[in-house]
């Protein structure tokens, strides 16, 4: 099966309101229409994980995220620009999204993805998608396809074939979250 069918395929699914397994710029990840809030509470039930730990998302450009937030601090342009591994920016404002993954403050982490596959993926779907990692909550990330537990993938609604022989590092991405007022939080390294 080629990438394009994939990308077919996993669009589709979530149009319809389903839950994808997915290769992202990190890890394998679980993911779905981030405006789609039943969707969203799915991907909680399958994880088991509590609805007040906020997920993020994906888009595969920095203009996309004018879509999503109120506002986008400037220096939030030259962290992506000049970000060397997968960044994932917290903002506050967000907008458009299913309120299952704001955080209590109403800020939402989000990623622009420069992996080819799921750039592809929101690209074409051109809308945010959630991407939270693919194992149990408190269990270890899936470093590859093959670590993925079969109670996830039993419960998904597409699995993409792409990429499934591929091994991550299993680092996760950078976070920093971004106040409007121009503060700079580093989360994670």
């Amino acid at each position: 099966m080629n990438c394009d069918i994939d990308i077919r395929n996993a669009i589709d699914t979530m149009r319809r309101g389903g839950v994808i397994l997915y290769p992202t710029d990190t890890i394998w990840g679980l993911g779905c229409d981030a405006s789609n809030a039943e969707a969203v509470r799915r991907i909680y039930q399958i994880k088991q994980r509590q609805d007040s730990k906020a997920l993020i998302c994906l888009v595969d450009s920095a203009n996309r995220l004018q879509r999503y937030f109120r506002q986008v601090p400037d220096v939030a342009w030259d962290l992506i620009e000049y970000a060397d591994r997968p960044l994932t920016l917290i903002l506050d404002g967000a907008v458009n999204v299913a309120p299952d993954l704001l955080a209590p403050d109403g800020s939402l982490g989000m990623r622009v993805t420069k992996e080819e596959f799921s750039r592809q993926l929101c690209y074409r779907f051109q809308k945010a998608i959630v991407s939270t990692s693919a194992n149990l909550s408190g269990e270890p990330s899936p470093k590859s396809f093959y670590d993925i537990p079969d109670s996830i993938c039993s419960q998904v609604d597409y699995i993409v074939q792409y990429a499934r022989g591929r091994k991550s590092d299993g680092r996760p991405s950078s976070i920093i979250k971004l106040g409007v007022d121009g503060a700079v939080n580093v989360i994670r390294r």
